[in-house]
């Protein structure tokens, strides 16, 4: 299991070097990836004329704040150009993608958030309406098996479905916790844009589930959803989470290698 954000994405080097390693790693085991890519959504939400605006949470997460023509953009750049663009650089170099997103056969459903608790800009607790946001509750695992079976990769864009049929926004490294923990994977591989968790100035290398949730209050806003969604993954059942760069050569591989963050349920 493999996510890997937009800045990867956006960048054709290294979106190439990335696709070439997954043909590797494909090769000889199942791989499923799910992909992100807010900061597409934002310059071309922008560019519609529709500025975007982002919240924090009281426990210092940060997020796209979400109104309802906000997700049809979401969707339509998610699910449209950034998935396909992830697809095309896959099957050019041999392996049998296919894109598909958190809506397509139920895969990923969601509750959406009613109520959202945000830091405003003076610092205070205050409470906004929760737009369309979700909360993920369920995962299809089963279709996720049928195109494994086939032969396929599975190319996932974290857009959920909403119990009135509505497409909610779901943060990408949640949404790879929760597939990772219902299809049991051995590994859950988060890339990022540096080398794993820094912690005053040095790289862990290893740590417990314990030390993980020790360290939420120590990484930064960028680091604190991963932290969060290797919790998730290791009590869902994942035995390890490899927080890691995606700017090498073979980034997959030497996170399955243990370069990077290792994050293992107990020690």
């Amino acid at each position: 299991m493999v996510k890997f954000g937009g800045d990867l994405v956006a960048n054709k080097d290294v979106l190439e070097k990335l696709a070439r390693d997954i043909a590797k790693v494909s090769s000889r085991e199942g791989i499923v990836v799910v992909h992100g890519g807010g900061d597409i959504v934002t310059t071309i939400a922008e560019k519609l004329g529709k500025p975007q605006v982002f919240i924090t949470s009281p426990d210092g997460f940060r997020s796209r704040y979400t109104d309802r023509e906000t997700a049809e953009i979401y969707m339509m750049v998610m699910a449209g150009k950034i998935n396909k663009e992830v697809v095309l650089s896959l099957i050019k170099v041999g392996v049998n993608a296919v894109g598909i997103s958190g809506v397509d056969g139920a895969l990923l459903r969601a509750e959406r958030k009613k109520r959202l608790v945000i830091i405003d800009e003076r610092g205070r607790r205050r409470a906004i309406e929760g737009g369309y946001t979700g909360r993920i509750v369920g995962v299809n695992g089963e279709f996720l098996n049928a195109l494994l079976n086939k032969g396929m990769i599975p190319v996932i864009a974290p857009v959920a479905i909403g119990d009135e049929a509505e497409v909610l926004n779901v943060d990408g490294d949640r949404a790879a916790a929760h597939i990772a923990s219902a299809l049991k994977a051995n590994t859950l591989v988060l890339l990022t844009d540096v080398e794993g968790i820094i912690i005053n100035d040095k790289l862990v290398d290893r740590m417990d589930i314990s030390k993980a949730k020790a360290a939420l209050k120590r990484v930064g806003a960028g680091m604190i959803t991963k932290l969060y969604a290797a919790i998730e993954a290791l009590e869902g059942g994942v035995k390890r989470v490899v927080i890691a760069s995606g700017f090498k050569d073979e980034p997959i591989t030497a996170a399955l290698m243990g370069q990077g963050t290792v994050i293992n349920f107990g020690s």
